[in-house]
């Protein structure tokens, strides 16, 4: 049975410099031990908590599985990776930073579609013009299966995009996209517009507790004190 807690955080970027910004702001200073580009790390002070710093998508993984009581990472990360994130996490608190919606986008030129219905509707038009379906262009699998479903569409192909999804209709590997956004300035530059009724999420860092981590009063009593800080 562990008797120390364990806080994931982002390992690099500007989402680990505004973490680090936000617990020292609420005197939880963190430090990496080791190695300054080592991946554990403590809090100043408080010495029942183990620090790891690993990649946004990771620590979603990590409080999926019970590796990590608390983590720090987008919505937008767990929801994609946990169907069931309601019962596997709670989400105790929105940072303030990290913003990105994932949004549906399709060409500009395409002016008779502007919502989810339209999409649906010029579905059979398209395979009869192209023979397949429209490919959707996408990091965010399950959130498109999800929401597709939801609004009953169902006659459309997700092509996973491992670079830079706004590039992929103007190259002719995809027809539309799912895919983040936080101006929308970079989806117009690529010639894309989001769907009236296409924001899938608005998302942002959060503090996560995961339902499914070990847990002990030694523990609770490190994720109170952080919490309690936090003003949670």
């Amino acid at each position: 049975m562990t008797e120390r807690l364990v806080l994931a955080v982002p390992s690099k970027g500007r989402l680990m410099e505004q973490t680090s910004d936000m617990m020292a702001a609420a005197g939880l200073n963190l430090r990496k031990t080791g190695h300054e580009r080592g991946y554990r790390g403590e809090i100043e002070g408080l010495d029942n908590i183990d620090v790891a710093y690993i990649s946004a998508s990771e620590i979603a993984w990590y409080l999926k599985t019970g590796r990590a009581h608390l983590g720090v990472t987008g919505e937008d990360l767990v929801r994609e990776q946990m169907s069931d994130a309601d019962d596997r996490v709670e989400f105790v608190k929105k940072l303030g930073f990290g913003h990105a919606d994932v949004v549906v986008a399709v060409p500009t030129g395409w002016i008779d579609v502007r919502t989810m219905s339209d999409l649906d509707g010029i579905a059979q038009q398209f395979r009869r013009a192209h023979g397949r379906w429209y490919r959707v262009a996408t990091k965010y699998l399950n959130l498109t299966r999800r929401f597709f479903a939801s609004k009953g569409v169902t006659d459309y192909r997700i092509v996973e995009s491992l670079g830079a999804t706004e590039g992929t209709p103007a190259a002719g590997t995809a027809d539309l996209i799912v895919d983040i956004t936080t101006t929308g300035e970079t989806l117009k530059a690529n010639g894309l517009k989001i769907l009236d009724d296409g924001i899938i999420l608005n998302s942002e860092a959060n503090l996560v507790v995961s339902n499914t981590a070990e847990w002990n009063p030694r523990v609770r009593e490190a994720q109170n004190e952080i919490l309690s800080r936090l003003g949670v």
